[in-house]
């Protein structure tokens, strides 16, 4: 009897990226193993190593096997590393779950990293207990971090940022060729609604991409029920953050409050559609962004500036794109460059009176002269 359906969509969802990481990382043949499937030594803060093999697990050829379905013959050491960044709830755990089934198979190792931002009482003990979790489950190296939220931007964006830093540090630390996010179609649904309230253009409309640098998202086209069902059938129990119900934060608001509301009224599906919306969206933003990197290389000068006529010439999405592009290369910081900055650069090309120079997040100063755009940090 196969595994329960949620249970397969999300082992299929994790081989095909793992299989595509493979492909771009070349040829990985799949490392020989222990004849006793031991883990080797984990690299963890604060959770205990796995227990012998004993009751709780049952020998299946030379593999031992854990209840669950998952593999304990790890792949050799040295091999290729992924990690996984679990917070204890039901997405990350099937990930994780998911991938250690899957990844040996490749070739793969997987660890995982899951990080305490110290925002709630109790915050570093329950961080301590999804490792020695995982760590059970046979991932190595298994890492809590503790981190240092600031303010900056909201409560949400900081802890994001505080997180996104130290999976990067992390990431560079152990060697690990790629990191695994668990968001699903349900979180993808709440960032395109976000994106819309905040009246941002496509790129953010477009959503979370399914791989950017070093991170992928192998869940983006399963809902949050499933992940759900999938940790219920493999008895890997999880923990629900209180944040993610409380109505101090935006993204609980449209979760609980938003989302109900138009599939009361506008139906089932709504989620569903507002993901594939992204894809759409993402391919969009993706083909005029290629355009605008190659119109900019066209029209810049030998001097660096960009050449107005030739700017206004360009169609206005792929205008906006291409300021967009020379302001962030001058030194504007990407998360305060908003669409009412570019609107008022592209005035300089489109509307141009004589006015003065512009100023932009990160003491980015932009001047028309000569016929020309001059992107420049002030102090240069």
């Amino acid at each position: 009897m196969g595994p329960h359906p949620a249970v397969a969509a999300i082992r299929l969802a994790v081989r095909r990226t793992l299989a595509e990481l493979a492909a771009d990382l070349g040829d990985i043949t799949p490392a020989a193993r222990s004849p006793r499937g031991r883990p080797a030594a984990l690299a963890l803060s604060g959770a205990p190593a796995p227990e012998p093999a004993g009751s709780a697990t049952t020998l299946i050829g030379n593999a031992r096997r854990h209840p669950s379905g998952l593999p304990r013959t790890p792949a050799a050491p040295g091999s290729p590393l992924v990690l996984v960044a679990v917070s204890g709830g039901a997405d990350s755990m099937a990930l994780a779950i998911a991938t250690a089934f899957e990844a040996p198979k490749l070739g793969l190792r997987v660890g995982a990293v899951t990080v305490d931002h110290g925002l709630q009482d109790g915050s570093g003990e329950r961080a301590r207990q999804v490792a020695g979790r995982l760590a059970e489950l046979g991932l190595d190296p298994v890492e809590a971090v503790q981190v240092l939220v600031g303010r900056q931007g909201g409560p949400e964006n900081a802890a994001r940022e505080a997180r996104y830093a130290a999976l990067d540090e992390a990431a560079e630390r152990f060697g690990a060729v790629a990191v695994l996010l668990g968001h699903t179609r349900d979180d993808q649904a709440e960032t395109v609604l976000m994106g819309l309230a905040r009246g941002s253009g496509a790129r953010s409309l477009a959503g979370m991409p399914a791989q950017k640098g070093r991170y992928r998202r192998p869940l983006l086209e399963l809902d949050r029920a499933a992940t759900r069902q999938a940790c219920k059938e493999q008895s890997i129990p999880v923990w629900d953050d209180p944040h993610n119900s409380d109505p101090a934060y935006t993204r609980a608001r449209v979760r609980h409050e938003v989302l109900p509301v138009l599939e009361k009224h506008l139906g089932t599906g709504v989620v569903e559609a507002l993901a594939r919306t992204a894809r759409l969206f993402r391919d969009d933003a993706d083909a005029l962004d290629q355009w605008a990197a190659l119109a900019e290389r066209d029209l810049r000068t030998a001097e660096g500036a960009l050449d107005v006529t030739r700017l206004a010439e360009l169609p206005s999405a792929v205008r906006r794109r291409l300021l967009r592009r020379a302001a962030l290369r001058a030194g504007c910081p990407a998360g305060d460059l908003f669409a009412r900055h570019l609107e008022t650069v592209d005035l300089l090309v489109t509307g141009w009176r004589g006015q003065g120079p512009l100023h932009l997040p990160g003491g980015v100063e932009v001047t028309r002269t000569c016929g020309t755009l001059v992107f420049r940090r002030q102090g240069d």
